[in-house]
């Protein structure tokens, strides 16, 4: 067990912010894992786990343990009649997840394809795209319950999954540490490509017969035409969540904005974070080095040494701004440290 002192976290956050921590270290294994919590503990200094950094905006230094989850592994454990459960350690890269699945014929998670970030973050953000969420593929868990040293396993319904929630997001949040994640493939795949531009995507690349491996693809150039590569420009995907409101406020604010889009959910409806911000004027927007992406509003970046603050700041003009003009107040998807 290597354990390092105020080390740079550039390397492993998305948006590469130049920050650093008290200590850093990484397990591979769960003795590993009970080494480094057993000396954090005596320090009694705070703890982050890191996965893929993918989900978050590092406004400072952390004066505490950051460990990075290093765990490998990608297994079928069991099959039946329709399903094949998958099983893959929390340190696994979730697009190499996705690619093995299709690869290997395993329906559910293509429609999932290139989101960032590592397995582990896949249930506590209930991670979802074009149509599909973890949810609605999700077995169970096993997780390390950080004070009583145990590892205990959470089934769907333990989970507590909302709109990019979970419940380690709430209730548990910071008390437990994922290790691996089961989902529960198809044997036989069932197509969702109503959601987005899938179909269009499919048509433009003259797709005869529809696999999983076609959607897969055609999400894959989908985003990529839309959504900057964290390698090139810092970002850590969509930073806001897209809002739901109440029906009755949706036809209200139709009134004044005839062409305001929305995807209704029983008396709801949930409307598009990035139409909201870019009919504010944000889309493309760029102050030094922190700005809102030119080809999805949703996304903000780094375009270099943008500090955290900067990029936090520019997320909270552009919520009082969409709050201002259309009454309805974004929530941010990213976590912020």
């Amino acid at each position: 067990m290597k354990i390092e002192q105020n080390h740079s976290l550039q390397p492993y956050n998305s948006f590469g912010i130049e920050i650093s921590s008290k200590y850093f270290s990484s397990f591979s294994s769960i003795e590993s894992l009970e080494e480094i919590i057993e000396q954090q503990q005596k320090s009694s200094d705070p703890l982050l786990v890191l996965g893929g950094g993918s989900n978050i905006l590092f406004t400072k230094n952390f004066d505490g343990w950051v460990i990075k989850n290093d765990l490998k592994g990608i297994d079928v454990i069991k099959t039946d009649r329709s399903f094949i459960y998958v099983k893959a350690m929390a340190g696994e890269n979730w697009h190499q997840l996705v690619l093995h699945c299709v690869e290997n014929g395993y329906a559910g998670i293509e429609n999932l394809s290139l989101i960032p970030g590592n397995v582990g973050a896949s249930p506590m953000q209930n991670i979802g795209a074009y149509g599909v969420e973890i949810k609605d593929v999700f077995y169970e868990l096993e997780a390390y319950l950080i004070t009583d040293k145990k590892i205990v396993r959470f089934s769907n319904k333990d989970c507590a999954f909302g709109y990019r929630e979970s419940v380690f997001k709430r209730a548990l949040k910071n008390q437990y540490i994922i290790l691996s994640v089961t989902y529960q493939l198809r044997k036989e795949p069932i197509y969702n490509t109503s959601y987005g531009a899938i179909e269009k995507e499919l048509d433009a690349m003259n797709i005869d017969r529809l696999s999983i491996k076609s959607i897969a693809d055609a999400v894959i150039n989908i985003r990529s035409s839309k959504l900057p590569d964290p390698k090139k420009i810092g970002n850590a995907g969509s930073f806001f969540k897209n809002p739901v409101i109440p029906t009755i406020q949706f036809e209200l604010l139709k009134k004044s904005f005839p062409e305001l889009p929305g995807f209704t959910i029983a008396e709801v409806v949930k409307v598009p974070a990035g139409w909201l911000i870019e009919q504010c004027g944000w889309k493309g927007f760029r102050k030094a080095d922190a700005g809102c992406y030119d080809k999805q509003a949703l996304v903000l970046v780094n375009y270099g040494k943008a500090t955290g603050a900067e990029i936090f700041d520019l997320s909270t003009t552009i919520i009082q701004s969409v709050q201002e003009k259309f009454g309805i107040t974004l929530e941010r998807e990213v976590n912020i440290i």
